[in-house]
């Protein structure tokens, strides 16, 4: 494919994965500008309904202009497979800096005001993400959000893209309505960036299990450890914050993401606290080679 013409788009880089598509970097060669082609993996070709995401992804993103999710340009095809053209982010995942060791508090906090303001925007627009994950953001060099990959998003007045009763997302970040799948808003995706932040905090995620149904009772039936049982310099104010956001009873979470970012804004002003003892950092570990982009 390297070099390769498709459509006014040629190809530059080895292909990079993201969610249900494979990515390739490659030059506009109309407007001279890089952006990622994002195709359906080929194990999926032959699915209908991952095709019908595949473009219901791109309608949803292709709905929002936002500083905090990727853009999307344009959606076309090419022998007979579909494809989407969006804007080429330069950076790594949320991830993979997770994998360096757990965040200082306050750029936790920052990255996850960030995710929130990009959310609001889609929620405001009646999209719902329905699969936040650490993952599916990125951190640019500059130290901006990027919210990717809306191949399970909900729109208000769509038709649901699966089956009644059928779970929806990953595994690990699901809320419990998502868990016993059920019907759900945009308070799902609250539940899914207290995960992320609390991952972010403590390096390792709030519900784990050796195996996903296992996961999935947890989540829905489980009471976690306490975040100060697993890092002792959080304040009282961020664990009810995140408590908060991880609510049960969706009812009992932030009516919107607004919310959630706005105590967060408010608690990165207050006064810092004297640290306790910081949990050890975990040494950087190369990790292997792959794109630096998506």
């Amino acid at each position: 494919m390297i070099g390769k013409i498709i459509s006014h788009y040629k190809i530059l880089e080895k292909p990079g994965g993201g969610g249900m598509g494979v990515v390739y970097k490659a030059e506009d060669t109309k407007l001279k500008r890089t952006v990622a082609l994002k195709f359906l993996s080929s194990h999926a070709v032959g699915t209908e309904e991952d095709k019908i995401r595949f473009i219901h992804e791109a309608q949803a993103a292709a709905a929002l202009n936002h500083p905090y999710i990727c853009t999307v340009h344009e959606i076309d095809e090419y022998k007979d497979q579909s494809f989407i053209a969006m804007e080429c982010v330069e950076g790594k995942s949320l991830k993979a800096k997770i994998k360096s060791g757990p965040l200082q508090l306050d750029e936790a906090i920052e990255i996850t005001v960030q995710i929130a303001e990009g959310l609001q925007e889609a929620h405001s627009k009646g999209i719902i993400h329905r699969d936040i994950k650490s993952a599916n953001i990125m951190l640019t060099a500059a130290g901006r959000v990027k919210v990717m990959d809306f191949g399970l998003a909900k729109s208000s007045g769509r038709t649901q893209l699966t089956q009644s009763g059928t779970t929806i997302g990953t595994v690990a970040y699901m809320s419990p309505e998502q868990g016993r799948g059920d019907a759900v808003d945009h308070r799902t995706d609250i539940w899914s960036l207290g995960i992320v932040l609390y991952e972010m905090i403590t390096g390792e995620l709030h519900f784990k299990a050796d195996y996903e149904q296992a996961t999935i009772y947890r989540i829905i039936n489980g009471k976690p450890p306490s975040i100060k049982s697993r890092r002792s310099d959080v304040p009282k104010e961020l664990e009810q914050i995140i408590g908060k956001a991880l609510a049960k009873d969706p009812e009992d979470r932030y009516e919107r993401m607004e919310a959630f970012a706005a105590d967060l804004r408010e608690l990165r002003i207050m006064p810092p606290r004297k640290a306790n003892t910081m949990i050890p950092q975990k040494k950087s570990i190369p990790s292997p080679s792959s794109p630096s982009w998506i």
